[in-house]
């Protein structure tokens, strides 16, 4: 989908789910742009900056935070039936990120958290799901936390148009592009090997390992990315680990 708003001003409202909000923070961190970008928007809601109740009226619906509870699947029922178009932000709402670490064997984890009586508070919980497992999600902006730019271009695909495709190809790709050596050669683990391309290989570019934030790319071989973390004496166990930190709902479907 590209150009859906061309020609209007759209009204956005942004939403939070189960989720951290770093990613809604993020949004704030573009202070050289944010004024530009809401020249061309007309933002409705945003659950950080205020408690009032969602309008009924938007047509861009930016969502962060993975689908937890019975409430939230029906809040984003209600967003998808309102929405023209439906963002889904940061890795908690794309694979469900830290909350999805829940996802196998949740009655197991919520009968040691809570006992036999979960609280009124937490509503009524259900094991954790990225938004594309309950409603249709037109954009993806990915990784924990986002790039503000990432955003920002996620707005304009559909304010003013773009056939920008998502990326499919693992992280190695783009660490090779950089010319970054790689982090199996010094026996540590990294999770570029299954990871999903499109952020830039921002943390190998600063000397720390890909933990696996964007999720896993639809290229990847997950049974080679195994036997190479053994070859490198880092071992299949500390490997399938770290991919559950953002993988475990799909790891899971999988099954």
């Amino acid at each position: 989908m590209s150009g859906t708003l061309h020609g209007k001003r759209p009204k956005v409202a942004i939403i939070g789910l189960a989720s951290c909000f770093g990613c809604q923070l993020q949004i704030t961190n573009m202070e050289p742009h944010l004024l530009s970008l809401l020249d061309q928007i007309e933002l409705v809601h945003w659950q950080l900056a205020s408690s009032d109740p969602l309008p009924e009226d938007f047509d861009i619906a930016v969502v962060e935070g993975a689908v937890t509870t019975k409430e939230a699947l029906e809040t984003m029922r209600r967003v998808r039936r309102r929405a023209s178009v439906v963002i889904a932000l940061g890795a908690c709402a794309v694979t469900a990120g830290i909350p999805g670490i829940a996802a196998p064997e949740f009655d197991d984890h919520l009968q040691t958290v809570y006992g036999t009586q979960v609280p009124q508070a937490a509503g009524n919980v259900i094991s954790p799901v990225p938004i594309s497992q309950v409603v249709p999600v037109d954009w993806e902006v990915r990784c924990c936390p986002i790039d503000p730019a990432d955003f920002m271009a996620a707005l304009h695909r559909f304010i003013v148009g773009s056939n920008k495709l998502p990326s499919t190809a693992t992280l190695c790709g783009e660490c090779k592009r950089n010319e970054r050596g790689c982090f199996y050669g010094r026996g540590q683990l990294c999770m570029g090997l299954v990871t999903r391309a499109g952020c830039g290989a921002r943390c190998p570019n600063l000397g720390r390992a890909c933990n696996g934030c964007a999720g896993l790319s639809p290229q990847a071989n997950v049974a080679a990315a195994r036997r190479m973390a053994q070859d490198a004496g880092i071992g299949e166990a500390r490997f399938d680990t770290a991919l559950q930190l953002f993988n475990s709902v799909e790891l899971q479907a999988g099954a």
